[in-house]
């Protein structure tokens, strides 16, 4: 392989490594949902923690660390909500950018 195509594929790697970070940070920013008082990022291991509580009110830390009340089922549905849409958007893009690889 000469130069020129090693640089080729290259510059074609970083440039779909670089398109795959900017598809991250674009929707690792939309998970994050202003909900009853506090910011929350709708994640699996929050989504989680809510599925499994038994109470309807819990205290739980948002991203400013700060403790706070919340209806355990509002909440969950609120993060569900968000984190289904965003996810398939992301998929449905990121998809799209593999097929052009």
């Amino acid at each position: 392989m000469d130069t020129k195509n090693l640089i080729i594929e290259a510059k074609a790697r970083f440039n779909h490594n670089s398109a795959k970070a900017y598809l991250k940070e674009k929707y690792q920013t939309r998970l994050i949902v202003a909900e009853q008082g506090g910011l929350w990022r709708a994640n699996v291991e929050t989504i989680t923690f809510l599925s499994m509580a038994k109470t309807d009110k819990v205290i739980l830390i948002d991203s400013f660390e700060n403790p706070v009340e919340v209806n355990r089922e509002e909440l969950l549905s609120k993060l569900l909500e968000t984190y289904s849409t965003v996810m398939k958007e992301w998929h449905q893009e990121w998809s799209e950018l593999e097929k052009k690889r």
